[in-house]
């Protein structure tokens, strides 16, 4: 007795398969799970128009036959004939989604190059409809060379042409695919083959969806659309030092105010030391630079809900697959431009362990916003703001830079990662553009509230406690009254600074930057709060009116402003990174390796630069 005709029900997330699943089949499913796996089975029964039985089964959602999850990869196998837990199917019915056809059909192409017989359900035609959208399956059918059929799943539309198709198509023997087939190394080769298709299919659609496909056309083009990212983001560096400088002028004097109010009520002492002297001259230090962060988060927040950031991943992954990195990289990547802590936990998205494991190594090289306040503070300081062009200045330009340095020093080491340690092949990646939408100006202003709020308790929490800690060594014990000595020289901080100081002070370091490198470790915005401290300490006629930024301008060099500026590129200056890293990799192997390659990345790249600085007379 031979088995009825097996018939698989494939196709992208949210294409209406499981409606369509249940419109066949009616009440004669079944549900459980596959052996060994996580992953449900739906199978029913449906009867085709000459009598025949037929098993259906509806595989789970998938973007393509590279998987990246569980479920992915049973559906890869499945169709390909490679799994134990299934049979080949004799047909499949792709199920695609009429009013997202252009990102449906990349899957389509793959599933289709595998050569068994397949039908394509052209599901949701009513929505597409109503939105303004007309396809022509007869010329989808040409294009595809396959049989198309308009469907309604929901309201059982194009069910007898459904099981008209599947009729012919489950008429002969199933064959296995060859090794390999459906696969698409050229991504962008099939987007753009998809994006064909659809454009021929369409009849007529909204102006809107014309605007879309326009607004791809660059965003997403080879050239183009790397030189927009580019744009975008070079004008949200000049944003930060232009829009900021006002309201960070405001909360500096606010602090400044504050400070001489204190100066003025409070008797000389213990207390008032630690309040001026460590709290406002350490913590304010690093809120001076909350506008610079929340107009970061403003481009960030308005990119992402304008439907652009995933358009940013497509071109990212494009760069990712030339050093074995897979585009999923992406999103754990982009995470990490908040905190490579979140970035660092977002790799679960990543299913294969090597491009997981790369990822996690290289994510905290992304100019995450603890680095700010470090960049801003020193770029302030040494780095003249100087009109280049109408709307373009060098502080900009410079900031620019560093994220460019650490984008780069990223791709490098992932380069070597993959060929080395992490040596593997990666997987491919399909995404889902989403539409084009103006940003919601509430959940833009609510995303920055929350930003603020966490900037803010960071700095009330952890940069306090450091900043007190740090207070306490760099004020006793004090220096005999009348001797001269820098009390921080004769502090038990300042001992420790000098001590580090042998090791930095090749590659330009001074005594400052040592005691700022060791509180860091705590959070990355430590080493400005631990700056105004010691210079709070070390202001001999205490009269404490000189700015940060004044005193870094009177006691750097430019090369050695280079010199810290690079080495925060590249050094794992944040211990709650570190534990993530433990904990995400189930050891302390990987921690480690991370730290020691990347302290000793951003040694010799911070001596190059000062030495390179000073010969050329910097």
């Amino acid at each position: 007795m031979h088995a009825s005709p097996l018939v698989a029900l494939v196709g992208n997330p949210n294409a209406g398969k499981s409606a369509l699943f249940n419109a066949l089949t009616g009440a004669r499913q079944k549900v459980g799970n596959y052996p060994g796996v996580t992953v449900e089975r739906h199978s029913g029964r449906m009867v085709l128009d000459d009598g025949r039985p037929v098993e259906l089964i509806d595989l789970p959602g998938a973007y393509s036959l590279e998987p990246s999850s569980p479920d992915e990869r049973v559906t890869r196998d499945v169709v390909t004939g490679a799994s134990s837990l299934e049979r080949l199917p004799d047909a499949l019915v792709v199920v695609v989604d009429a009013a997202n056809l252009d990102n449906h059909l990349r899957f389509t192409l793959q599933l289709i190059a595998l050569g068994l017989p397949v039908v394509v359900a052209l599901n949701m035609v009513d929505l597409a409809t109503r939105d303004g959208l007309t396809l022509d399956a007869a010329v989808l059918e040409r294009e595809l060379g396959v049989p198309v059929i308009a469907t309604v799943a929901v309201r059982k539309r194009g069910l007898d042409g459904l099981r008209a198709a599947l009729g012919e198509a489950v008429g002969g023997a199933a064959r296995k695919p060859a090794p390999g087939a459906g696969t698409q190394a050229d991504i962008v080769h099939l987007q753009r083959r998809a994006r064909q298709i659809a454009a021929a299919a369409t009849v007529s659609e909204t102006a809107g969806r014309r605007w879309a496909h326009l607004l791809d056309s660059v965003a997403l083009h080879p050239v183009a659309g790397p030189l927009l990212l580019v744009a975008i983001l070079f004008v949200m560096f000049q944003a930060v030092f232009t829009w900021a400088s006002v309201p960070a002028d405001a909360i500096d004097a606010g602090f400044g105010w504050l400070h001489d109010a204190i100066q003025a009520a409070m008797p000389d002492g213990f207390l008032r030391s630690l309040l001026t002297d460590g709290l406002i001259a350490g913590v304010g230090a690093v809120i001076v630079f909350l506008p610079q962060i929340l107009i970061l988060f403003l481009f960030i927040l308005v990119l992402e809900s304008s439907g652009y950031m995933v358009r940013a991943a497509f071109l990212m992954d494009r760069l990712m697959a030339t050093v074995g990195l897979s585009g999923r990289a992406f999103i754990p990547l982009l995470s990490s431009f908040a905190c490579a802590v979140p970035g660092i936990m977002a790799t679960r998205v990543i299913d294969d362990e090597k491009d997981r494991l790369t990822t996690i190594l290289i994510a905290p090289l992304m100019t995450c916003s603890a680095r700010w306040p470090v960049y801003t503070l020193i770029i302030g300081a040494m780095i003249p703001n100087t009109p280049l062009a109408p709307f373009v200045r060098l502080q900009g330009v410079v900031m620019f830079g560093l994220l460019v340095v650490g984008i780069a020093g990223a791709y490098v080491a992932a380069l070597v990662l993959r060929r080395t340690v992490t040596k593997g092949a990666s997987s491919g990646f399909m995404m889902e553009m989403p539409k084009y939408q103006m940003p919601r100006m509430r959940d833009v202003a609510l995303g920055l509230w929350q930003r603020a709020v966490i900037f803010l308790k960071r700095a009330g929490t952890i940069i306090a406690a450091t900043t007190m800690v740090l207070w306490l060594l760099l004020s006793f014990p004090k220096p005999p009254e009348g001797s001269g000595i820098s009390p921080v020289d004769y502090s038990v901080g300042g001992r420790i600074g000098h001590a580090i100081e042998y090791v930095v002070k090749p590659i330009g370091f001074n005594r400052d930057i040592a005691l700022a490198l060791l509180p860091a470790m705590a959070a990355r915005e430590v080493a400005v709060s631990a700056i105004g401290t010691v210079y709070a300490i070390d202001d001999k006629d205490g009269s404490g009116t000189d700015r940060i930024t004044d005193q870094i301008r009177g006691r750097w060099t430019l090369p050695t402003a280079l010199a810290f500026l690079i080495w925060f590129v590249f050094a794992p200056q944040c211990i709650s990174t570190i534990a993530v890293t433990r904990r995400e990799t189930n050891g302390w192997k990987w921690p480690l390796f991370m730290v020691g390659y990347l302290f000793a990345a951003a040694y010799i790249m911070a001596g190059l630069t000062y030495w390179l600085a000073v010969f050329a007379g910097l």
